[in-house]
């Protein structure tokens, strides 16, 4: 390794070859004994073969088809890959989708912006991180800049009984079943609700297993009211294996678009908000059935939860239990009032 100052430059440069590479540039130093350490430090650095300064760094776009192909061909689950995939699709349309890697700054990440919900930016902004930790694994950059999300929030509606008395008869099949279903179950609707199969109702227990879910916990019985059974009963006639929600695709279950296109267009008829979706009957079920057993641990086994700060993301009664207490409480006090009056 040499350090040797260049002509016309004020600075120290270094000149150096590892593995048949030739390594060579300016240190930015004017002292000869720092040079020499900037010198030793980028050697160190491309002996151990970790320096992404001395090869340009590519594009975020480029970058992106090694990054599609891990999504594809990796050990992902199918709602992670398109995840990933949306999420690159709304980075492509974004300035720092033609930057280098290694010029993306924590800066330009926080300027991006997104259309609709603050979770659909985060979405982007996940694939983001994940696709730039990826190129920090391959040694294409050196850092990671440290980033928030935009800040969500939590659902606050309930898909309740005035909303399914609304609903009910502007939906088609099969979301007219599928409210019902979600709204006794408290499903997940695309993991759970939708990929139920005959096999694992037991009517006998007037009970379903969840085989497979989001999570560990996820794998549950979930107890089954009359007139889910009586829907159940009407779909999977004498059938004894497959999916109870058949799609007209042979073979498959039905998918979430469909259900989703009718959903919207059933929510419109029965003029209900806009940020009322479907998932917000897995909140009712959550909120109705800690109001009744004032148990949490039961809701968290139901509703396939490992933390009970989830199962708190479901309750949504607080304000109904309040306005029962101060009425509890004024008629309490009239009554005694009453009394007393009469004892007078």
């Amino acid at each position: 390794m040499k350090i040797f100052l260049k002509p016309k430059s004020k600075y120290f440069w270094y000149d150096f070859t590892v593995r048949g590479e030739r390594y060579r540039g300016s240190t930015k130093e004017t002292n000869e004994t720092r040079a020499q350490k900037i010198a030793a430090l980028k050697l160190a650095a491309a002996v151990k073969g970790s320096d992404p300064l001395d090869r340009k760094a590519p594009t975020l776009r480029e970058c992106s088809k090694d990054f599609l192909e891990w999504v594809d061909t990796g050990r992902l689950e199918a709602d992670s890959r398109r995840y990933y995939r949306n999420g690159w699709r709304l980075l492509e349309k974004t300035k720092i989708a033609g930057k280098r890697l290694d010029l993306i700054t924590k800066d330009d990440i926080e300027k991006l912006k997104f259309p609709w919900s603050p979770s659909n930016g985060n979405n982007a902004l996940r694939t983001l991180r994940r696709m730039l930790n990826r190129a920090k694994e391959d040694k294409l950059i050196r850092e990671v800049p440290d980033f928030a999300l935009f800040k969500e929030k939590g659902r606050s509606l309930r898909l309740n009984e005035e909303a399914e008395r609304r609903l009910l008869p502007v939906a088609e099949q099969p979301l007219k079943d599928i409210i019902v279903v979600m709204r006794d179950t408290g499903m997940r609707n695309a993991r759970e609700l939708y990929r139920m199969r005959v096999e694992n109702i037991d009517y006998d227990a007037q009970t379903i297993t969840i085989p497979d879910s989001k999570t560990e916990s996820g794998t549950r019985p979930v107890p089954l009211s009359d007139r889910v059974q009586e829907i159940l009963r009407s779909r999977c006639a004498c059938r004894t294996e497959g999916w109870v929600w058949q799609s007209r695709c042979r073979g498959k279950h039905i998918g979430e678009a469909m259900v989703n296109r009718q959903w919207v267009r059933a929510r419109a008829k029965a003029g209900l908000p806009n940020n009322l979706v479907l998932y917000c009957a897995r909140h009712d079920y959550g909120s109705f059935v800690l109001s009744k057993t004032g148990n949490l641990k039961v809701v968290m086994d139901l509703m396939g939860h490992r933390d009970y700060r989830s199962a708190l993301n479901y309750q949504h009664h607080e304000v109904d239990v309040a306005r029962d207490l101060l009425n509890a409480r004024h008629t309490l006090r009239h009554t005694v009032q009453n009394d007393n009056q009469v004892n007078t």
